[in-house]
């Protein structure tokens, strides 16, 4: 028989709030670690990949344990960017609908800092942040964590990485009698050191069924390309997945970049994010991605932390990830919430061997993905071609008189003789006309 939430403890004011959000089965992690959260005293190391309901398995919890009469911030949760720390803050504003007496705040930065200083002058329970704001506000002297009782670390094996430094700092300002809740989709060696460092000798360690949740669903491929080819291969796939929603990852700013610059000269629905950006556009971006006015997102493998997007159906490694956890992440977030997805890499020959180690690695199989021929691709950008005239906006600067001579020319063709002229003509500037007749007459030799 499948538990219940109130089989796992969670009072009659949260379930109600789960109820109105349409949340009525907890996952494995969360049947594992809700009740041991509750009812025990140990710090808690949760191995769990993206998608599998962490926020409502240490959420939950917390703000049942939260005690109201107590003005003082009791709980902390650290997230590595803005993008998952607000995710996180709006999931925590949702499950504490029928609990309003807890008062959460949310610390993060590329936002003005000062409303968040307003902010704290209220009573405070929990607060969500990233370690920098955090570090800032605390030097400010307008927060104070002496009285922390709660400490919890999401996606720690991003933090330990990028942003040790304030991490550290943090944690010397925390009472050591804390509880710790630490976070990880991966267990590298930096995040066995912090368990060491900074947790109690008595580690209760929780691990999700990862084989049948943290790949469940998802097609591991790759193709091989040659370095001239990658951008055709890529924009001939991304054709084939018209209105489904998709994430690209580069492993860098220029290369994100200069890859949203292509797709925007290919007339594709995308944006891009990538840390250098200021907070309100990445903010902006999200917003039109996870609202569907975009359906391909560009992004840097930091800038992507915390993407919780329903109903994405592929993504693509436009470079191979330097680490498994990267790939981890990136993979993850496609096939959420039980639904299907594509995780298709793009290598050069040179990298074909290193796929053998990821597989061995993470418990997965890569299947390889059949690359277009010459043909379909000169097709597609043929398609490409079209889709740029028709997406061209009519240029009202342009005088009737030029345009009626123009229309002269061509009042005498019908609509498919102007295509098949226009057709011909781009086939021929594209240095292409050959390949299409040698491809007809291979086709007639059939």
């Amino acid at each position: 028989m499948l538990k219940q939430f109130s089989d796992l403890g969670i009072n009659e004011q949260l379930q109600k709030s789960l109820v109105g959000l349409e949340i009525s089965v907890p996952t494995d992690i969360q049947v594992k670690t809700i009740p041991i959260v509750l009812n025990q005293k140990e710090d808690v190391v949760v191995l769990a990949k993206t998608g599998t309901g962490k926020t409502a398995t240490f959420g939950l919890p917390l703000l049942q344990l939260i005690n109201i009469e107590d003005t003082s911030v009791q709980a902390l949760i650290l997230a590595p960017t803005r993008e998952l720390g607000q995710q996180i803050y709006n999931n925590l504003v949702a499950f504490a609908t029928n609990s309003p007496n807890i008062s959460i705040a949310s610390l993060c930065g590329g936002i003005p800092i000062k409303p968040q200083i307003e902010r704290l002058e209220s009573t405070t329970h929990i607060v969500v942040a990233t370690p920098g704001r955090l570090v800032d506000l605390i030097k400010r002297g307008a927060i104070s964590i002496k009285n922390l009782k709660y400490l919890v670390l999401d996606e720690a094996d991003e933090m330990v990485s990028a942003l040790k430094e304030d991490l550290d700092s943090i944690i010397k300002d925390i009472p050591k009698s804390r509880r710790t809740l630490l976070f990880t989709a991966t267990m590298p060696g930096a995040i066995k050191q912090l368990v060491q460092n900074y947790m109690s000798k008595h580690v209760i360690q929780i691990e999700a069924d990862m084989e049948t949740i943290g790949h469940k669903g998802i097609d591991h491929q790759y193709v091989v390309v040659e370095p001239i080819e990658k951008l055709e291969v890529l924009l001939h796939f991304l054709n084939s997945k018209e209105g489904e929603r998709g994430i690209i990852f580069c492993k860098t700013k220029a290369a994100v970049n200069k890859l949203a610059k292509n797709l925007a000269i290919n007339k594709f629905s995308s944006g891009a994010i990538h840390g250098s950006l200021t907070q309100g556009i990445r903010d902006r971006i999200m917003g039109q991605f996870r609202e569907d006015y975009i359906d391909i997102l560009v992004a840097t493998d930091l800038a992507a932390r915390g993407i919780d997007v329903k109903e994405v159906s592929y993504v693509v490694n436009y470079h191979l990830p330097d680490t498994y956890d990267a790939y981890v992440h990136r993979s993850g977030r496609t096939a959420r919430a039980g639904a299907k997805g594509l995780s298709l890499t793009i290598l050069q020959k040179e990298e074909v061997e290193d796929i053998a180690d990821f597989e061995k690695e993470l418990g997965v199989v890569f299947n390889e993905f059949k690359k277009a021929d010459a043909q379909s691709i000169e097709e597609n950008n043929g398609l490409l071609w079209a889709k740029k005239i028709f997406k061209t906006k009519p240029n009202r600067d342009v005088s009737e008189d030029f345009k009626a001579k123009v229309k002269t020319i061509f009042h005498h063709l019908t609509k498919e003789e102007l295509v098949d002229k226009i057709l011909a003509n781009y086939l021929a500037q594209s240095g292409t006309e050959n390949l299409k007749v040698e491809s007809s007459k291979k086709t007639k030799k059939k």
